[in-house]
């Protein structure tokens, strides 16, 4: 487990920091461009930033806004939310993101990920894949913030992924999200076991325990969170944090 990456997920909507409970009610944490500099400044190993209404409204990239939260990294910054076309993934590089993060576009444009693999390579573009039980128990990929069922398993979504060219999967259980009970270890574990790249494990983190358990019995290569670094104490008092030396060996 050792040099495993722990990667900060931020969620922005609008211009505002917010953080979700199972993709819902976001709540206003503040800005996103001081976050990004306070993890910047702890030294972590890379942020993920998720734009929570661009797909879901079809709205493109705030590039104004990624170009300044990327202005204040000096570490790899991810960014997903919107993302449809190559000339958005031009925008993004250009503005100083290391990895594009797609999700809905690689079910509704995947043409999107061949040219952009084409063209950048494989280490930067992020296949993303949001996950939800139905009604019937079964796991569902979604798209458009979890608002739509892409119809497809998420080991199927995981296959077509990499096919399509990723380098690497960022996987979200919705139903974990801002729990903080933990991440679904046989979900990662599913998908990890299929694919030839590595799989980040988000949705549920709230303790350097589920980071560990997730690499270790979910087969992740990196564990990114949100609650567990933005939150503090039971009463969920907003607190920007990343513990200094964290080390998941």
């Amino acid at each position: 487990m050792h040099g495993a990456r722990v990667i900060p997920c931020l969620l922005v909507r609008g211009n505002g920091l917010v953080k979700t409970r199972r993709f819902r009610e976001p709540t206003y944490l503040g800005d996103p461009v001081n976050a990004v500099r306070i993890f910047s400044d702890k030294e972590a190993d890379e942020v993920v930033v998720l734009d929570i209404d661009a797909s879901r409204s079809s709205r493109d990239p705030n590039f104004r806004l990624i170009e300044e939260m990327a202005g204040e990294a000096f570490m790899p910054v991810g960014y997903g939310g919107g993302v449809r076309t190559l000339d958005h993934v031009r925008r993004l590089i250009r503005a100083g993101v290391e990895k594009v993060i797609i999700n809905t576009g690689s079910v509704e444009v995947p043409d999107v990920i061949r040219a952009s693999v084409a063209e950048y390579g494989s280490q930067a573009i992020v296949g993303a894949i949001d996950v939800k039980r139905s009604m019937f128990g079964r796991y569902r990929a979604m798209i458009r913030s979890g608002s739509v069922d892409a119809k497809l398993a998420p080991i199927e979504q995981a296959r077509r992924l990499v096919q399509l060219g990723v380098g690497e999967l960022l996987v979200n259980n919705i139903d974990r999200d801002g729990t903080m009970e933990g991440f679904d270890v046989s979900l990662l574990r599913s998908i990890a076991d299929e694919v030839s790249v590595p799989v980040v494990a988000c949705g549920g983190a709230g303790t350097v325990d589920h980071l560990k358990q997730a690499i270790r019995d979910g087969g992740a290569a990196a564990v990114a969170a949100g609650s567990m670094f933005v939150f503090h104490g039971r009463h969920r008092a907003v607190l920007i944090n990343y513990p200094t030396g964290l080390s998941l060996s």
